[in-house]
């Protein structure tokens, strides 16, 4: 397959530098300063937003050699195997990682969010204003990951 370059948008700032430190997310202020290619006026609007979808890159996570084989997710021996796109982690092709974040507050090209699972230095590679009609109503998910997952996004 052809091959394509993303160019990061910006630059997450807060106070999480460790990237196995991988739960409580849900009280992490986090400072996204959009690049000054795009001007001053690049976020206006997106205060109107309750939340905004953050992709970003997983830069600090190298990239596996072998993605054939279904792995425990988190390396937990208790949970099933998945294949790499069964699971969100940041240990898959191309790093990709997104987040629906509260957004907090909008000034230039400083957008403050709450609760972005993306370590301090992550690229940004794009924002989107979540919108209702993007995301489903009902999602069906395994009993596991509710467990697995509570303390994600705790404080």
């Amino acid at each position: 397959m052809p091959s394509f370059e993303i160019t990061p948008i910006g630059t997450v700032r807060n106070d999480r530098t460790d990237v196995q430190h991988t739960d409580n997310w849900g009280a992490v202020r986090s400072t996204i300063t959009v690049d000054e290619r795009f001007g001053e006026a690049c976020l206006q609007g997106l205060e109107c937003f309750s939340h905004v979808e953050v992709l970003f890159l997983s830069d600090q996570f190298p990239e596996l050699d072998d993605y054939r084989e279904p792995r425990p997710y988190r390396g937990r021996s208790d949970l099933p195997p998945l294949g790499v796109f069964a699971g969100r982690g940041p240990r898959r092709p191309n790093r990709i990682g997104v987040t629906t974040c509260a957004v907090e507050s909008v000034h230039g090209r400083e957008l403050t969010v709450l609760g972005l699972d993306a370590v301090s230095g992550t690229p940004v590679i794009d924002l989107k204003p979540a919108m209702r009609e993007f995301h489903p109503e009902h999602i069906r998910q395994p009993h596991w990951v509710s467990r697995l997952m509570s303390e994600y996004f705790q404080p």
